[in-house]
């Protein structure tokens, strides 16, 4: 088989004789030129032969493509300073638009790269990455999706909680039109060869940051009709502590990624009816903790043999990750691989 067909076996759930192996981060001297990124994604899934490669975008690009503006010069972690957020009161949660992928720069940006690297990369299978309408409601309205951490050049975030209890009907509006722009942007996607997504929510499974009531309100049934809406594979990422993977073994998706090592989460052995993804703890990379990694690698192929299997880091490892680090997750696969 080719990667293409063993990436739809294994997310299909059926036995395969070895995980599938993966990796990725962000390459922020490339984000914001659209070539850029493609060279570098290319290159990368050359240089360690994944078996499947999910795009990495700029963290803010669907931000971007609502109205919130970054300095690219300017960054902290993987997050480009704000110099605007798009929700600023709120009143104006009621004028978020609906964006066409056809006349949207930022998205227009993506699928340009995605052409490039489908052209470059005719036989790995592509996902992309996006992330919930919840998520990006986040952003525009100047905040991170993630318990106790702010934008970086966020000066007035709005109080989330509140604005969903005084303008409820106005953030339903605006979650639609994020959720109908999404839908498009699937649209093109596909036609630019795309095999599936990488659809995250984030940090909003987390109970500190929405109920579960607030959550199936305001996240559910948006999530629904954009997954529903991917005619490829979909890969589902709940991210940080307490990001509750079990919740979303029900929901319209083909495997589901957490951070296995993360506070308040389970391990690999946690029962799910989907393919489960990750196994590797991402802060580990660029620590020169190289036994640990292989460690941990051993370890997850031990506890998932004979199960349909993504290899992942558990996020995206950091932007000072070395190719040696990446190479040895690699390596050890193909072993197991060969004593087969």
């Amino acid at each position: 088989m080719n990667k293409k067909e063993r990436f739809n076996q294994v997310l299909s759930g059926e036995a395969s004789q070895y995980p599938l192996v993966s990796s990725w981060h962000h390459f922020l001297e490339a984000e914001y030129e659209a070539e850029a990124l493609a060279e570098a994604t290319i290159q990368f899934a050359q240089e360690h032969d994944w078996d499947w490669i999910k795009i990495n975008p700029r963290a803010v690009y669907l931000a971007e493509a609502f109205g919130n503006v970054y300095d690219p010069d300017d960054y902290r972690d993987v997050f480009p300073r704000q110099l605007q957020q798009r929700i600023q009161t709120p009143a104006d949660v009621w004028q978020v638009p609906i964006v066409e992928a056809a006349t949207s720069a930022p998205l227009q940006e993506q699928l340009q790269a995605v052409k490039q690297i489908r052209s470059a990369l005719p036989e790995m299978p592509l996902v992309q990455t996006l992330f919930s309408p919840l998520t990006i409601l986040l952003f525009l309205t100047g905040n991170t999706s993630y318990v106790n951490q702010t934008m970086y050049g966020s000066n007035a975030p709005l109080d989330v909680k509140k604005l969903l209890e005084t303008e409820g009907a106005g953030v339903h509006q605006a979650l639609d039109h994020i959720t109908e722009t999404m839908i498009d942007y699937l649209k093109e996607l596909e036609k630019n060869g795309i095999d599936g997504v990488f659809y995250a929510v984030t940090g909003t499974a987390n109970e500190e940051l929405f109920a579960k009531e607030i959550f199936d309100e305001f996240s559910l049934p948006y999530d629904l009709r954009v997954l529903k809406a991917v005619a490829g594979k979909r890969l589902l990422h709940t991210c940080g502590e307490f990001s509750q993977p079990e919740r979303f073994d029900d929901y319209p998706v083909d495997g589901i990624s957490w951070d296995t090592y993360a506070k308040g989460n389970p391990d690999l052995s946690v029962p799910l009816k989907k393919v489960k993804i990750g196994g590797l703890d991402h802060q580990l990379f660029g620590q020169d903790k190289r036994e640990t990694i292989r460690q941990q690698t051993d370890q997850a192929l031990k506890q998932m043999e004979g199960v349909p299997f993504l290899l992942t880091p558990n996020c995206a490892v950091p932007v000072n990750v070395t190719p040696a680090e990446l190479q040895d997750i690699k390596e050890n696969v193909e072993r197991k691989r060969e004593k087969r």
